[in-house]
């Protein structure tokens, strides 16, 4: 290939519906060279939920004209997003085809976090003298905080606790994001509102002051006593001083690490699956069954298992996967067993890809018989054990349950939801078929804590979804897969932070330092 031709990439993102692909960006042109390394970078939002497929295409450019048919074509590659943040330090190595018979070169994607105000600020504060608002008692004051909008307008961004009947209140420290406070402009305005509470919600207002992140950011000082002022007073009354004041105590701020920080440190996300293989799935030789294998399209739990295990593939290193059973009668003697490798291999239940464990699936339907109870437990204590061996940080453990009724275990699962909720490990529970799932709403923790035996769930690590409520209507299983992986990978990278925070887990450092897509090439 002549070395004198300009080279360019251009990036195109695939729409999850339509699978049409749309461009996104251009690389610069860089001339005359055979190794081109590109500077311009491309700033994506990532959302771990989703497959986020990308193109790139590679050019030489013959002429000035913007007509990407007019130039000839190098070779191209594909990916997703969640690949390049979840291969080692975030380095992606590619070789490029598309031109029969010839060899096209390699190209080389890294990324980076754009570190985009991620700052906790961390204060507390106190008031002295504040006006007397009730008639028979002192106060009950409490701090509302705003932050200033582009517009002028206030957006209500933090409230104290209420201290009851005091006129010199001491609230508790409160830990809110910095983007919260002050939108990222550290000399923004923050309003903050001084009330006296009412039970009947009109609560009076005894005054406001105004300050800045930049200037609590200076902590305990002369400057961070604020005089409250009331309007309303100031304009009656001559000889109005001020309503009270109000103190900053102390001021700290921390960095709190992303999702982002852990996987490019070397955090593997380990993935592991488990089936139901009860009879209420119905035979699998007949259509009607939720297990049945149709020439034409997957079934529930094939869909359910595809769309979650392909968004979390690209953040394991070795794509090796567990998958079990529970609830059937294995070969030879019809033992019943509530935790059994699909693989048929006791010592090695891992199974080589999400296609591998898809096989293993359809190979177990042929050879157990399906049967009962429903229990959830046993996998999921089998699962607990492993992640209670590695608890530094290196690995995050996800299971993904998928299951056609109701739980026959339910004091045991919730007693190894409890026991689990303290380990690097998520649980994800899909519902197929039209069963009842009322009681599975007991198992995610997002209205009230799972608790056993007067214990509650140190972390909210359950997530319950019933397929059908992600079911297109046209029938484009496509849709029906990504809405239901959105759904239920949403809060894995909270779930994930929040036991590394509360063990002290801090990310490894990345492995290479780089910039966000930014293109190499080599030929």
């Amino acid at each position: 290939m002549p070395p004198s031709k300009d080279k360019l990439v251009v990036l195109y993102l695939q729409a999850v519906g339509t699978k049409e692909w749309r461009e996104f960006g251009r690389t610069e042109v860089i001339d005359n060279t055979r190794n081109p390394d590109f500077v311009r970078k491309f700033v994506l939002d990532f959302f771990f939920e989703e497959k986020q497929n990308l193109r790139f295409d590679v050019y030489n450019v013959d002429s000035r004209s913007c007509n990407i048919s007019k130039h000839d074509f190098l070779g191209q590659t594909f990916c997703t997003l969640g690949e390049i943040i979840g291969s080692t330090g975030g380095r992606l190595e590619r070789t490029l085809s598309g031109i029969p018979g010839k060899k096209c070169g390699v190209i080389i994607f890294t990324a980076e976090e754009l570190s985009n105000c991620r700052d906790i600020a961390t204060m507390q504060l106190c008031a002295n003298k504040l006006d007397k608002k009730d008639f028979f008692g002192k106060s009950d004051p409490f701090l509302v905080f705003y932050r200033s909008n582009e517009d002028g307008t206030f957006t209500i961004c933090h409230k104290t606790e209420v201290i009851k009947n005091t006129l010199n209140p001491v609230w508790q420290p409160f830990t809110i994001p910095v983007r919260a406070l002050c939108n990222g402009d550290f000399d923004r305005t923050v309003k903050v509102d001084v009330y006296d509470w009412d039970r009947d919600g009109s609560h009076d207002v005894i005054g406001e002051f105004t300050t800045s992140y930049r200037e609590l950011s200076r902590g305990q000082n002369q400057f961070n006593v604020y005089e409250v002022l009331n309007p309303k007073k100031k304009g009656k009354k001559k000889k109005y001083i001020n309503s009270g004041t109000v103190t900053l105590l102390s001021f700290k701020v921390e960095s709190e690490y992303t999702f982002v920080d852990f996987i490019r440190g070397g955090t593997q996300l380990n993935f592991t699956v488990a089936i139901d293989f009860t009879a209420s799935n119905g035979n699998p030789s007949q259509p009607t069954s939720l297990h049945y294998m149709s020439p034409y399209q997957m079934n529930a739990y094939a869909m359910a298992l595809k769309a979650v295990g392909e968004i979390i593939q690209d953040y394991d290193s070795d794509k090796l996967f567990p998958a079990y059973g529970f609830g059937a009668k294995l070969p030879p003697d019809g033992k019943i067993s509530h935790g059994f490798p699909l693989s048929g291999d006791a010592e090695n239940p891992n199974c080589v890809g999400i296609e591998g464990v898809l096989e293993a699936y359809f190979q177990s339907l042929r050879t157990v018989q399906l049967y009962g109870p429903t229990n959830f437990a046993p996998v999921i204590n089998k699962v607990a054990n492993c992640a209670a061996e590695i608890t530094d940080g290196s690995q995050y453990f996800v299971l993904l349950m998928i299951t056609d009724g109701v739980i026959s275990d339910m004091v045991q699962t919730k007693e190894a939801v409890v026991n689990a909720s303290s380990l690097p490990l998520s649980i994800i529970i899909v519902g197929v078929g039209p069963a009842e799932f009322d009681a599975m709403e007991e198992l995610d923790g997002d209205e009230v804590r799972v608790s056993s035996r007067g214990r509650l769930a140190e972390r909210d690590i359950v997530q319950f979804v019933p397929f059908r409520d992600y079911i297109d209507r046209s029938g484009n299983q496509v849709l029906s897969m990504a809405r239901l992986a959105k759904d239920v990978l949403a809060e894995i990278p909270d779930q994930l932070l929040s036991f590394m925070k509360s063990r002290g887990v801090e990310p490894r450092p990345a492995l290479s330092t780089s910039a966000l897509p930014e293109l190499h090439r080599h030929i």
